[in-house]
C-alpha cells in the first residue's frame, strides 16, 4: 500500500483499486483508521484524539489532491506525494 505523506508519527497511505467510498487510511502508533475523502469523517478504526485532529487539519487542506490520488489508484497508476502537515 503506498505511502502519500508522512507527519508527526503519522503515515498516510491508499490501497490501489480498494473499495469505495473514496477514502484513505491513517496510521499512528499501532492504531489505524480509515477516512473518506469526501466527509472526513471515520470508516473504520480509531486514532487518539490529536493523532484525529492532526488528520483532519491535513486531509482538509489536501482534499483535491487526496481525490486526485484516488483517481490514480483506480487505474492504477503512481501515486503522488502529499506535502506532511506543517
Amino acid at each position: 500500500m503506498p505511502e502519500i505523506s508522512r507527519f508527526y508519527g503519522i503515515v498516510i497511505r491508499m490501497y490501489y483499486q480498494d473499495h469505495n467510498p473514496p477514502h484513505f487510511h491513517a496510521e499512528y502508533q499501532g492504531m489505524k483508521a480509515e477516512y473518506d475523502i469526501i466527509t472526513l469523517k471515520i470508516l473504520a478504526g480509531k486514532l487518539p484524539k490529536r493523532a484525529h485532529s492532526m488528520v483532519l487539519e491535513w486531509s482538509s487542506k489536501h482534499r483535491d489532491e487526496l481525490m486526485n490520488n484516488w483517481e490514480k489508484a483506480i487505474v492504477p497508476v503512481a501515486l503522488d506525494k502529499i506535502k506532511p502537515l506543517d
